[in-house]
Parts: C-alpha cells; sequence; structure tokens
C-alpha cells in the first residue's frame, strides 16, 4: 500500500484519516501541530503521542522530504541559494534573500516550467511535474532548518507557473496559513504569473490577500508574443482586463514585472506605450534587469534600467528597479537545475 503524503493533508482531511484507523480526532490538531508548528522531520519526534500511535502513523504515512544537493552563498550580499533535490530524485531551486526587514523566501512550484519564456532559465532542462503542497511546504521549512532564520515574506516566483500548478498551490496557500499550524499571514506572500488569464478571474473571487506580479515585459503583442509565448493564447488586452477585475474584486494594488533587455523593450516608445497601457490602474512597475543565461542572447546595459525608471515616472507611473540580489551564485531560477540535469544524463 502506498503511504500518504500527511505533509499535504489538510486538518479535515487528517481528521477523518485519523477517525478511519479508529483513533480520536482531537489527535489530528497534535499531529498538524507537529507538522506545521514544530516541523519536525520524523513521526518518533512528536513526543506527546503514544509509540503505538507513532508506529501506526509510520504504517499509513509519510512525511515527505527535501534534500540539500547544493548551497550557494553570495558573498555579495548573504542571498542564499539552494538546489533541493526531491524523493524522486528530481530538482527544485530555492533562494533567501536577506532584507532591512527580514528574511524573504522564492520558492519553486514545479519541477521545469511549460511557458517557454524566451530569457528565463526555468524551462531550458524541460517540464516533468508539478510540485505537491507538501514539497512547496518543505522549502520553507528545510531553509529556516539548514540556514537557522525565521521566514517572513514569501514569494511564488522560483522555477514554474504557480496558476499552471494552480490547484496544489492553493492547498499549500491554506496550509500555510491555517491558524493552528504555520499561521503565516498570505499578505506577505507575492505570486508571479505569466498571464494564464481564466485563473487570475478565479484567484481574485478568492481574495486572499496576497499580491499578484504580473510578467509582462513588453507592452505591444507583437514582442510580447515573441518572447512570451503564452501571449498567443492570452493577449495583452485579455491581460490587463484580468488585472483590473483582480484589483476591483481584491482592493489589492497588482506589481507589474518588466525584464528591460536591449534592442527589445528597453527603448523610450517601450516606456511610453508601457505608460500608457498602465495609466488609470493602481500598480507598481518592477524593473528587472535581465539575468545572464548562457543559453540565452538577453541583457540589459548598466544605464538602462534606471532611465527607463525615470521616463515611467515622468508619465506618472509608479515605477522601481529591483535590487540585485546574489549575482556571485547564479541566483537566477533554473540555473542550478539546468545544470544538475546535464550532470545527470
Amino acid at each position: 500500500m502506498e503511504k500518504i503524503d500527511i505533509l499535504s493533508l489538510d486538518l479535515k482531511e487528517l481528521e477523518s484519516a485519523l477517525v478511519e484507523m479508529g483513533e480520536k480526532k482531537f489527535r489530528a490538531k497534535q499531529i498538524f501541530q507537529w507538522l506545521h508548528v514544530k516541523k519536525v522531520p520524523d513521526f518518533d519526534k512528536m513526543t506527546d503521542i503514544s509509540i503505538q500511535l507513532r508506529e501506526r502513523l509510520k504504517e499509513n504515512f509519510c512525511i515527505n522530504g527535501l534534500f540539500v544537493q547544493k548551497r550557494l552563498e553570495s558573498c555579495i550580499d548573504n542571498t542564499v541559494k539552494y538546489l533541493y533535490r526531491l524523493s524522486d530524485g528530481n530538482f527544485v531551486e530555492t533562494v533567501l534573500m536577506e532584507y532591512s526587514y527580514g528574511y524573504s523566501l522564492c520558492i519553486s512550484t514545479q519541477v521545469g516550467c511549460k511557458m517557454g519564456c524566451r530569457f528565463c532559465a526555468s524551462a531550458i532542462a524541460g517540464f516533468v511535474r508539478n510540485l505537491t503542497p507538501s514539497e512547496m511546504l518543505l522549502q520553507i521549512y528545510e531553509t529556516e532548518r539548514n540556514s537557522g532564520v525565521k521566514i517572513s515574506g514569501l514569494v511564488l516566483m522560483g522555477i514554474g507557473e504557480p496558476l499552471d500548478n494552480y490547484d496544489n498551490v492553493l492547498k499549500f496557500l491554506s496550509l500555510l496559513s491555517h491558524k493552528d499550524g504555520n499561521n503565516f499571514s498570505l499578505r506577505h506572500v507575492s505570486l508571479s504569473t505569466c498571464g494564464l488569464v481564466p485563473k487570475i478571474y478565479e484567484l481574485a473571487e478568492l481574495k486572499l490577500g496576497l499580491t499578484l506580479c504580473i510578467s509582462l515585459h513588453s507592452s505591444d503583442n507583437s514582442s510580447r508574443s515573441e518572447i512570451m509565448p503564452v501571449n498567443r493564447t492570452y493577449n495583452i488586452e485579455a491581460l490587463i482586463e484580468a488585472c483590473k477585475h483582480y484589483i476591483s474584486a481584491t482592493g489589492r494594488r497588482i506589481t507589474f514585472e518588466y525584464a528591460v533587455m536591449d534592442n527589445v523593450n528597453s527603448a523610450e516608445k517601450d516606456a511610453d506605450r508601457l505608460a500608457e497601457l498602465l495609466r488609470g490602474i493602481n500598480c507598481h512597475v518592477n524593473l528587472i534587469p535581465v539575468n545572464k543565461v548562457k543559453e540565452r542572447k538577453y541583457t540589459t546595459a548598466r544605464t538602462a534600467v534606471a532611465e527607463f525608471a525615470k521616463r515611467l515616472e515622468k508619465r506618472g507611473i509608479n515605477a522601481t528597479v529591483r535590487r540585485t540580489l546574489g549575482s556571485d551564485i547564479e541566483a537566477a531560477c533554473g540555473q542550478l537545475r539546468r545544470d544538475a540535469h546535464e550532470q545527470s544524463e
């Protein structure tokens, strides 16, 4: 019999499973807190539960695990990049970033990515599968254990498209924020999508309180379709309408991410067109110097991002330049997984 991934069960599911085993319902809350508050990696550490019940738990459930395959620490800004090996031998990446207000973690939601954005390393080694809720949680739990720090901010912006793994991501967020578990405020969570329009509408109705980040990267359909194939299915007009609906439904400001790339989207006309597109929308623009990836041709001139920001601000658009972190350890997502994939072939 295949064991149940207990970290992916919500409290009600765990209660039902224990009752079916003939156990008292209240035991579920005890076990849930051992898993998500004390974050123990094995059943034997649940010391207020009888040895007999622990043995039964071992027979029926497993506590999933991640294994640190590689850990790189920046000498510049203390950013730490983890390459985690999953129980099936696949790899994902997680990045720990230090800010003045605390520590933020960027996690992956899939093994690989289907979206095929031309400037991104995440899809180079191919898409394999979705991550389970437990595998997303464990990126937080294992990083806290390994680093000795408490995560106060979370970004779903690593390998994968979160809205392409919609159900598992929602369950992960529910487990993460459960009052009897980690009790993590979703107001400290940012979810980044390349623009899966139907899922944006679905997410809006849930009013979770998280920050929605849209990977825009171009203000016209022709160039966006060239660098982001998703635009051929959900064009900019449809995406902007979905964003307006999200803002109206949730009352939350949206962040638009824009990787400034030489000879692609960095000209003055691009800034002017972006300002016109976003005029009147409750949003913030996060400008990003494109990360260098050996298989990709895209680059960013040193002054291009700051100049682009100034032009947007002159046109009334709130824009900042993302702080570059971990540049000496290739902290852009996908590069460590790509290398590990190549070495295993």
